[in-house]
Order: C-alpha cells, then sequence, then structure tokens
C-alpha cells in the first residue's frame, strides 16, 4: 500500500500521509515517495498542491520502528539517511507550485517541518505543534533552515532549545501557521485559498518562490539588478503579456481558472 495517496480534483492535487496507524510518522518509505512526488513534474492542468494527513493527526515526526534501527546505524548510515531527508524537504520547499499544508492533530518534529516548507499553513485550533527533537537528546537540525526561516532566530531558540509543544495560535503568531480555524472549517478555508491561487499566474506564482529564496536576507541594493532583470523578464513573457492585457481590457486571462 502506498505511504502516500495522491489525488487530483480539477487544478488541485491532494497528497495525503497515509500511515494513521502510526499518526502518519515519517520513515525511509515516506521519505522516499514524498520525494519522487515532490521532484516529479506536475501533471498539466495542476496550479495548486495540498499536503495532509490521514486519520487523527496531522504528522507526528519520526517512526519508533525507524528510529529503533537509528540506534545501531554507522556514521555513514547516519548521514546517509539524513541527506535523504533533507533533499525532500528541499523538493517540497522548492516545489513550482503554491503548497498549502492542512494540519490537524499534531505537527511534531518532522511534521514541524512539513509546514515550514508550506507556502500556506491552515490548522486546526486544537492543533498542537512542536520541535520536539532536543526531548530525544537530538535536534530539528534537517529541518532548522526552513523552520528559521519561518519563525525567526529568537522563536527558534525558544522552541527548539525547550522542545516544548505550542498551540495553533502561538504557531501562527510566530509565522509558522497563516490561519487557524475550527476543525470543521479547514477544507472550506483551503477551498478559499485556492480560489485566489488559481487567478494568479502558475508561471509567476512559482517565479515568486524562487525570487523569495534569492532576496531573502540581502540588502535591498544588492538585489537591485537581479529584482529589475526578473520584473523585465515576465513582463516580457507571454503569461505576463496576457494577464496585463486582460487587466487593461477588464476580461479574464487565458490562465486564469
Amino acid at each position: 500500500m502506498p505511504l502516500i495517496s495522491i489525488d487530483q480534483v480539477g487544478p488541485v492535487v491532494r497528497v495525503t500521509l497515509n500511515r494513521p496507524d502510526v499518526r502518519n510518522a515519517f520513515n525511509e518509505g515516506v521519505i522516499g515517495e514524498l520525494t519522487v512526488w515532490a521532484t516529479t513534474s506536475p501533471p498539466a492542468g495542476v496550479r495548486v498542491a495540498v499536503l495532509a494527513g490521514a486519520g487523527k493527526t496531522f504528522c507526528a515526526g519520526a517512526d519508533l520502528t525507524w528510529m529503533s534501527r537509528m540506534v545501531n546505524y554507522t556514521a555513514e548510515e547516519n548521514l546517509r539517511d539524513a541527506g535523504a531527508m533533507a533533499a525532500m524537504f528541499n523538493a517540497l520547499d522548492t516545489l513550482p507550485l503554491p503548497l498549502i499544508g492542512r494540519v490537524h492533530g499534531a505537527a511534531l518534529g518532522g511534521g514541524a517541518g512539513l509546514a515550514a516548507v508550506c507556502d500556506i499553513v491552515v490548522a486546526a485550533e486544537d492543533a498542537v505543534f512542536g520541535f520536539t527533537e532536543a526531548k530525544l537528546g537530538i535536534l530539528p537540525a534537517v529541518i532548522s533552515p526552513f523552520a528559521v526561516q519561518k519563525i525567526g532566530i529568537s522563536a527558534a531558540r525558544e522552541l527548539f532549545l525547550t522542545a516544548a509543544r505550542f498551540s495553533a495560535t502561538r504557531a501562527r503568531d510566530i509565522g509558522l501557521v497563516h490561519a487557524v480555524v475550527p476543525a470543521a472549517d479547514l477544507d472550506a478555508t483551503i477551498d478559499a485559498y485556492v480560489k485566489e491561487l488559481v487567478t494568479s499566474g502558475p508561471e509567476a506564482m512559482a517565479a515568486a518562490k524562487r525570487m523569495i529564496a534569492a532576496v531573502a536576507g540581502h540588502p535591498p541594493a544588492d538585489m537591485a539588478r537581479h529584482t529589475a532583470e526578473t520584473i523585465a523578464r515576465h513582463r516580457a513573457s507571454a503569461e505576463g503579456q496576457d494577464g496585463m492585457l486582460a487587466f487593461l481590457e477588464k476580461r479574464k486571462a487565458d490562465w486564469s481558472a
């Protein structure tokens, strides 16, 4: 049985972690399947991806059976294993589609890392988050670049070191989550985001994700040439030309759903 399920309805592909019996915990198989999905060109017409978890929990972190094997890993095996996870998170982070996280139950350890690589996160108001690795004597190393970008250094110092669990409201306050709603409203809220996203240019959204990564942390003056070249290129693109003409002509762009 696949460890993730993939379902496309119209312009939306829904990717669901499918190990509800272990709270959708990570193991090598989950990492492999998510990596393959994230590095495969999306089917024609797909505009948005939604990442969710089956059952009662979004993702509770690492699988206990997998962790028990790690105890006996050699240094080389540990490095290879961590490298595979890092590649998965990087593939999700650089996905050329908007990625919406649908979080319910808990997002702990690597599950919180999944939230960090989503462009938009919608969480149930009773969801619980945590960078819980230090409670096991380890640390959230692989997910740290993505988490620190999202929540900032100050919150990372507190939450990585205490490994404390925190509420969806706190997750929203520090930037890990964008909307906190009753569990019954998760899908309606995601649908509202999807409605907005499918009216944005698909190439523009993919380029915007790349641009954000490129300019983050750099002084504006250092990025002036890069940003000027980027907008000039997209103004001249077929998508940019159609989008600007559609606005002036008060019609929908060809790519607008």
